[in-house]
C-alpha cells in the first residue's frame, strides 16, 4: 500500500477528529461523511466499481449523522459504532453458527480464499465487531464526549487496523491458487 493512498484512506478519521476540536461532534460527523463520499468517489473513478463494504459503512453514518443534526443532538453520532459493529458482529457470528462464511460476502471479489479461511476470518471478525460494539457502548456511557472522540480516534480506529494486520497471515496462508481450489503453501 503506497503512503499517499493509506492518508487518502484515513481522510474521513482525520476529518472527524480536527472538525470536532473546531466546531463540534455533529460538524465533525457531517465533515467525516464528506470526505468518505470523496474517497468513495475517488476510488469510483479509478476501478470504475463500488466496494459493498465501504458504502454500506458510509451511508449508514450518513443517516446517523443526519439523525443527529435533524435532532440536534450527538446521541446518534455516539451510538452509530455500536449499531454498527453490533449488526457486523450479529451477521458474521450468526452466518459463522449457521455454517455460512459471510466475509466472502463482502469481500469475495477481493481475495479468493479457501472456505476454510473464509469461516475462520468470519468468526474473528465478528468477534472483534463484537468486542468494539461493547467498548463503544462503555466509553460514550462512562467517559465525556471528548473522551469519546479520543477513543473513536485514537483507539478504536488503530484497533481495527491492527486487528486487520494480524489476520494477514491466516488471509495469505489461505488463498487459492490461480489454476483452481487449492490452496496455496501454507508456510
Amino acid at each position: 500500500m503506497k503512503l499517499g493512498a493509506f492518508f487518502f484512506e484515513i481522510l474521513p478519521l482525520l476529518a472527524f477528529f480536527a472538525g470536532y476540536q473546531y466546531f463540534g461532534l455533529i460538524a465533525a460527523a457531517g465533515l467525516s461523511v464528506g470526505c468518505g463520499a470523496l474517497v468513495l468517489g475517488v476510488a469510483w473513478l479509478r476501478e470504475r466499481r463500488m466496494a459493498t463494504f465501504p458504502l454500506f459503512s458510509l451511508l449508514m453514518s450518513a443517516a446517523f449523522t443526519l439523525a443527529a443534526w435533524w435532532g440536534g443532538d450527538g446521541f446518534f453520532i455516539k451510538i452509530q459504532p455500536t449499531i454498527f459493529n453490533g449488526l457486523f458482529a450479529a451477521v458474521l457470528l450468526g452466518g459463522w453458527l449457521a455454517g455460512r462464511a459471510m466475509m466472502r460476502v463482502f469481500f469475495e471479489r477481493q481475495f479468493s480464499l479457501t472456505d476454510d479461511t473464509w469461516r475462520r476470518l468470519s468468526f474473528r471478525w465478528g468477534c472483534f465487531f463484537l468486542l468494539l460494539a461493547g467498548a463503544n457502548e462503555g466509553v460514550w456511557r462512562g467517559f465525556s464526549e471528548a473522551d469519546w472522540v479520543f477513543y473513536k480516534t485514537f483507539i478504536a480506529a488503530p484497533a481495527s487496523f491492527l486487528f486487520m494486520m494480524a489476520q494477514l497471515p491466516l488471509t495469505l496462508r489461505g488463498r487459492l491458487s490461480h489454476a483452481g481450489n487449492d490452496p496455496v503453501s501454507k508456510e
